[in-house]
């Protein structure tokens, strides 16, 4: 009994295509957990459709990724001079946000990152003076910038990036390649109609692998199905049920990435509001699943276990049976399952 990643492998391949088709020369990202799939996965899909490069979080993935593919990988996280070096081969390439992290990579192809309006790291306008000698002794790969996902001051990505671009020939630099984020295919096509001497690949994770919200489900078996009254006694904390119904047992838990969701930026009363109603309901010790039965997601009894989550079903709906599988709306990011099924 399982939490199990379902794939429509068809479908899944079939939003891969649409997505290469409409950025040529892509770099495909592979991160974290790999976006929920693992990186053994797409290590694997990745070979099959072509890239040359494959984009990874961290010096420590791109160890664990340089015997799972043959191409280039691209190291997003910046180097930092003292950070533990990490043995990795040739085809490796280091993102740099500063002169003096250039300085530190001689000899190394290095790919320099400039600060967008995301401020989150970057070489600086002011520093491309110093950037010019100190790309002398580097393998400049290209330059890349990180833009944000929504934008409130009136202007588009395509008008940053159009931005740095003369501010980088204004400075002499070489302009061959540029990798961005966040761009749409149209405005990938815009700027390189714009700047026909520059090569510009988009690096790209969540819409590669997860743009498709239909090609995948996580599923979770039910272990266990009991009754209850109303005030019976249950659980590690000997808490009263709050009706009549099932404590129903399922597969998934903490250790799956279940019960655990990461901060969201809202927008609008509405949102704000039901943030608000969730927020009191769970001081009252009512916690929503992610999990759905006949059709409702159903309410955590106690807070997930490791391994299995135990749901109060009330007895106006029907009990499951050990063996169903119900749906579960989790996010792949922090998902770990424990089998993937290919249909």
């Amino acid at each position: 009994m399982a939490l199990t990643l379902y794939v429509d492998t068809q479908r899944w391949r079939a939003h891969q295509q649409s997505v290469l088709q409409q950025f040529p020369g892509i770099v495909p990202v592979c991160k974290g957990n790999g976006y929920g799939f693992g990186h053994e996965r797409l290590a694997d899909e990745v070979t099959r459709f072509g890239a040359d490069t494959l984009a990874v979080g961290t010096t420590y993935e791109a160890a664990r990724m340089k015997d799972l593919f043959g191409g280039d990988l691209l190291v997003l996280t910046p180097f930092r001079l003292g950070e533990e070096p990490v043995p990795l081969p040739d085809r490796a390439i280091r993102s740099v946000s500063s002169v003096e992290g250039v300085r530190g990579l001689v000899g190394a192809r290095v790919v320099v990152e400039v600060m967008s309006s995301m401020k989150r790291h970057g070489i600086s306008e002011e520093d491309l003076p110093k950037l010019h000698a100190a790309i002398e002794d580097v393998r400049l790969e290209g330059f890349a910038i990180h833009l944000p996902l929504d934008r409130a001051d009136g202007t588009t990505g395509v008008d940053e990036v159009a931005g740095w671009m003369e501010r980088l020939r204004a400075a002499h630099l070489p302009l061959h390649t540029m990798f961005v984020s966040h761009l749409g295919a149209q405005d990938l096509a815009r700027l390189q109609q714009q700047f026909p001497g520059t090569r510009f690949r988009a690096r790209i994770g969540t819409r590669l692998w997860l743009g498709d919200h239909d090609a995948t489900q996580y599923r979770g078996a039910v272990l266990d199905v009991t009754p209850v009254a109303k005030g019976d006694r249950f659980g590690y904390r000997q808490q009263k049920a709050a009706g009549d119904g099932y404590l129903v047992v399922v597969a998934g838990g903490t250790s799956h990435g279940v019960g655990l969701e990461a901060p969201k930026a809202l927008h609008g009363m509405m949102p704000r509001a039901k943030g608000v109603a969730r927020a009191g309901l769970a001081t009252m010790n009512r916690n929503l699943s992610p999990f759905v039965w006949a059709g409702k997601q159903r309410w955590f009894a106690e807070p997930p276990h490791m391994q299995v989550s135990i749901l109060f079903v009330p007895n106006d709906a029907p009990a499951p049976q050990v063996g169903d599988e119900l749906v579960a709306h989790l996010r792949h990011t922090t998902t770990q399952f424990d089998r993937v099924v290919d249909h």
